[in-house]
């Protein structure tokens, strides 16, 4: 690919895992010919007040930095995809099968599936996953203000990590989804023994039919109250259903639904099988651009 010249800082704002517009996880993105600090950056995404800001700092060798409004993450799921479809869509504007990201957390791969010229689905690879330690549900259950029989005993809370680390919740019913809300004093003392700070919640009854899971995404501690569309999240998922053998196999290719209680109704589809003691895991969407202009 030629080398590509940006003028000014070009910013663009994008629905991650959206079938249609105004939906799935906003993100904004921004391309600039010169590098901006740290302090610049977190200031910008401050300002936006987005779930999280990606910041492309070398379009030639694909290096981002993603910020939420109050700080740096290593890795997140909508970002990478945002991130990889505005690089391919507005800048390398070929048809390309692969592009790597460089980010904080590593290098990290998104596939392009297309329908006609357009993107269709990207998909994103995950780190190898690292499982941590089960959590009490009768603690859970008190920081989520649910009852602890509305978890589903037949499985484990458990920390698990693809590059950023969720509690995982297993839940019976969507009445439950519904209703959980954090208990924020206990949610804080309660993160201060965990390396996740974010809980993401499941349970096999949908909104929509036509998918397998529904979730739901509560991650205070870095800024956002609840977030609509969580691609590292649902990562930690696939490797959560696969190991605990949910569906019965150790092989996932599903659809899940999340935001539906903030009215950002996203989708996600999720791959994972473990082979041989080793994790394959991908997350995938479809993304829409939604504006774009220069930074002032």
């Amino acid at each position: 690919m030629k080398e590509i010249q940006v003028e000014g800082c070009n910013f663009y704002i994008v629905d991650v895992f959206a079938e249609n517009k105004y939906e799935g996880n906003q993100l904004a993105v921004f391309v600039c010919n010169e590098p901006q600090s740290e302090e610049t950056m977190q200031k910008i995404a401050n300002e936006m007040h987005y779930s999280e800001t990606v910041f492309i700092t070398s379009i030639d060798d694909h290096n981002i930095r993603i910020f939420t409004p109050e700080v740096e993450l290593p890795f997140a799921g909508h970002p990478t995809l945002g991130a990889a479809y505005i690089l391919q869509r507005e800048y390398i504007k070929e048809k390309i099968k692969t592009l790597s990201l460089n980010m904080k957390i590593g290098e990290i791969a998104v596939l392009f599936k297309y329908k006609g010229e357009d993107v269709n689905v990207m998909w994103m690879e995950q780190k190898e996953p690292i499982f941590l330690g089960y959590i009490a549900p009768e603690i859970i259950s008190k920081v989520l203000n649910i009852e602890e029989e509305e978890i589903d005993g037949r499985f484990h809370v458990q920390e698990v990590s693809t590059g950023v680390p969720f509690i995982i919740v297993p839940l019976k019913n969507l009445a439950t989804i519904k209703r959980a809300r954090l208990n924020r004093e206990l949610y804080f003392e309660f993160i201060e023994k965990t390396q996740a700070k974010s809980i993401l919640m499941f349970c096999p009854e949908t909104y929509n039919k036509q998918n397998d899971l529904n979730a739901r995404v509560f991650c205070e501690a870095i800024g956002i109250t609840e977030d609509p569309a969580t691609g590292s999240g649902n990562g930690c998922l696939a490797a959560y259903l696969v190991r605990h053998e949910y569906f019965g196999k150790k092989r996932v290719d599903i659809r899940v639904e999340q935001g539906y209680e903030i009215d950002r109704k996203s989708l996600l589809y999720l791959r994972a099988e473990k082979k041989e003691n080793k994790y394959y895991i991908s997350v995938g969407g479809s993304a829409k651009l939604i504006a774009k202009g220069k930074l002032l």
